[in-house]
């Protein structure tokens, strides 16, 4: 991969467009001109150019002046510890107002293709400035056709992490809290044609609440991204202040969201004291959990069930919500019958050789609970000096960072685990992505924000409380929907779709998990939430961790049954037609363990038609297309060795069709409906 970087004298000819400076590394050049506005573009020769013009791709939008260019002064060509660098130099002075920029631009050793960059402004005019925002890497993308995106963010409407950007568009991707319950998520964007794309995101080791909007307008050839501090309170830029941006890159790759979120990803893990972390093998294994019986569900249904999980071919036993006083008195309520019975159902558990997790959502507490009474302190109150609600389970949320609820709640921890008998945590909840600003001067915060910054410190005290009381314990975190805050991955071993509205979700943030962590477990969650109530075909084979909620011999009677759920009738029951399926899909699962493959980045979620996931494991590989529907048309296997033939089967069938083919002509013409799972395996010469 070339990697370079120079420096040209003010005026040159560069690519037919005036420049002063431009930094390489790899895939990306980023050109400069005069007034310091940027052109990004791809030295991939396949990729066509993003946008030829140079535009102001950052800004200081202040009540008085808004200010997007600056005469370029200076630009010094240096080395830094990450790698080869140039600092520009530039200023603005108009009216009274005068701002010198002083951005620095890396391009950093091992990651090709990313561009980090460091900006500082001074206030070296005559005048304040009451600062409404600050842009960072507006940059623009052509394309007279449909451009795809990551978007990586939290609201109540839980959507799709990717989204085509066309017609009329605008998601404002705001990683603070942007509804009740609802925030954070990961800290970068992307927008992708066919020939290649361009990312935008921060570097720093804490969340930070910026948006991140992507936009296009209809009729417009091309959409247009940026990075985005806004201050509702303006902030005051006073003569003689440096503004500080947060650290951020530009990336530029080929195909969808996996590239750039690899490349984010591990830069993060290398330079910004962010370690990833390993799932043991227990986290891999199918779930059942007793969700089908929701709150209402008695010691008796669940161990009734026990047997049948066990045939069925579950390793799993999940206890769910409705076994507490409430949420925030996590001892057991009378109706369960006290804290013997949770210890006689993970004994029953145990005896089958099942394992048992318990369902639970941290960092909530419900009015009027006894740990509220005696510990008010621990509560996180907004701006307005009112505690922070948390509408999904009309409660208050506790201060993540307050050490009075670490201490609190390490010691549920050891409760559930050491005392209950528990083997994991299922951690529930959208409100675990992210809080708002801790006002409570008992949490002895040096800034409210610090709050948001220093929240995945309460879920690193519970994962490394469970894994020192047993090794093999699995912390599953499910953030109901959201688009996962990225500061808390460290934290869990097991992954989860969350509560995804449809298999597509499954899928999509699959991809992305396999991105951020590929050792990482990743549970596909209730079939029953998937297209159909039981698309196990995108469980499996996308290499996701089965999961049901299913009941048996009989549904709980204060279960509504027939309802819908992400728009389909469903009813829970586990009927004799429906064991023949789960039998068959939950024992290829556990004969395959796809879960544990490689999952490999062969096929563009946006433009490649069919849908198309790859998993390699022990020499093989194992493809799965989706579609409404296919009829014969060509399908590449990407990935094949040209010397070698082939043996493609329908590995998921009963009737087992195989067929040879040859790797320099990597092609098959299936037909099917919703789903091809295949395995391809070398011929031995």
């Amino acid at each position: 991969m070339k990697r370079y970087i120079l420096t040209a004298i003010a005026g040159a000819l560069l690519l037919g467009g005036c420049s002063t400076a431009e930094i390489s590394n790899g895939d990306i050049t980023l050109q400069i001109n005069k007034q310091m506005q940027t052109r990004v573009f791809s030295n991939n020769e396949a990729t066509a150019a993003f946008h030829n013009d140079f535009q102001s791709s950052d800004a200081l939008v202040a009540e008085e002046v808004t200010i997007d260019t600056w005469t370029l002064k200076e630009s010094q060509r240096h080395t830094t510890e990450r790698g080869e660098a140039i600092t520009l130099r530039g200023q603005y002075n108009k009216d009274g107002f005068g701002v010198e920029k002083v951005q620095t631009i890396i391009a950093p050793e091992g990651f090709e293709g990313m561009l980090l960059v460091e900006t500082h402004y001074i206030n070296n005019g005559k005048k304040d400035m009451r600062l409404k925002s600050a842009e960072q890497h507006k940059t623009t993308i052509d394309s007279k056709e449909v451009i795809w995106s990551f978007q990586p963010t939290s609201t109540s409407a839980r959507a799709n992490w990717i989204l085509p950007v066309e017609g009329s568009f605008y998601q404002k991707n705001y990683l603070g809290m942007n509804n009740c319950d609802y925030g954070g998520g990961i800290p970068f964007v992307t927008m992708w044609r066919r020939d290649g794309g361009v990312s935008v995101g921060l570097v720093e080791p804490v969340l930070k609440t910026i948006n991140m909007p992507i936009e296009r307008v209809a009729g417009n050839d091309f959409a247009t991204m940026k990075l985005e501090r806004e201050w509702e309170e303006r902030m005051t830029f006073a003569v003689g202040d440096t503004l500080t941006m947060e650290r951020s890159f530009v990336a530029v790759t080929t195909g969808d969201y996996f590239e750039p979120l690899k490349l984010f990803s591990q830069y993060m893990y290398a330079h910004e004291g962010i370690t990833p972390s390993e799932s043991e093998p227990e986290a891999f294994e199918p779930v059942w959990c007793a969700w089908g019986y929701e709150r209402t569900f008695t010691v008796e249904e669940v161990l009734g069930t026990l047997d049948k999980v066990k045939e069925v071919g579950f390793k799993w036993v999940d206890i769910d919500d409705g076994y507490q006083i409430a949420e925030g008195d996590w001892q057991v309520n009378k109706r369960i019958g006290g804290e013997s019975q949770m210890r006689r159902m993970t004994r029953e558990i145990h005896k089958r050789g099942l394992k048992a997790k318990l369902w639970w959502a941290p960092i909530a507490a419900d009015p009027g609970t006894k740990v509220l009474r005696d510990h008010p302190e621990m509560k996180l109150l907004t701006d307005e000096w009112v505690p922070e609600y948390i509408s999904w389970w009309d409660s208050f949320y506790l201060s993540p960072v307050n050490p009075h609820t670490q201490k609190y709640t390490t010691d549920l921890v050891r409760t559930f685990i050491e005392d209950w008998g528990f083997d994991g945590l299922k951690l529930d909840g959208q409100h675990m992505n992210l809080c708002e600003p801790d006002h409570n001067e008992h949490s002895g915060l040096n800034y409210p924000a610090e709050a948001q910054e220093r929240m995945p410190e309460i879920f690193k005290a519970i994962y490394d409380t469970a894994r020192s009381i047993k090794d093999y314990a699995v912390v599953q975190f499910c953030p109901c929907g959201c688009a996962i805050n990225f500061f808390h991955t460290p934290y869990m071993n097991q992954a989860v779709a969350s509560d995804p509205t449809s298999s597509a979700q499954i899928r999509m943030k699959r991809k992305a998990y396999a991105v951020i962590n590929p050792k990482m477990a990743y549970y596909a969650d209730h079939v029953e939430l998937s297209d159909g109530a039981m698309d196990f075909a995108t469980q499996l084979g996308i290499g996701g961790v089965l999961g049901s909620k299913f009941t048996w011999p009989k549904n709980n009677p204060n279960v509504k049954v027939n309802y819908l759920d992400n728009d389909v009738l469903v009813d829970y029951l586990l009927t004799p037609e429906k064991e023949v399926i789960y039998k068959k899909w939950v024992g290829l699962y556990n004969d395959y363990m796809l879960s544990t493959g490689d999952y490999l980045n062969l096929y563009d979620l946006g433009f490649d038609k069919p849908e198309g996931h790859v998993i390699a494991k022990n020499g093989n590989m194992y493809y799965a297309f989706y579609a409404d529907e296919w009829n014969g048309e060509a399908v590449e296997l990407r990935g094949l060795d040209s010397s070698k033939s082939y043996t493609v089967t329908e590995y998921t069938t009963d009737e087992k069709k195989s067929q040879t083919i040859d790797g320099s002509d990597p092609y098959i013409y299936p037909t099917f409906k919703t789903n091809y799972l295949i395995e391809v395996s070398p011929i031995a010469e």
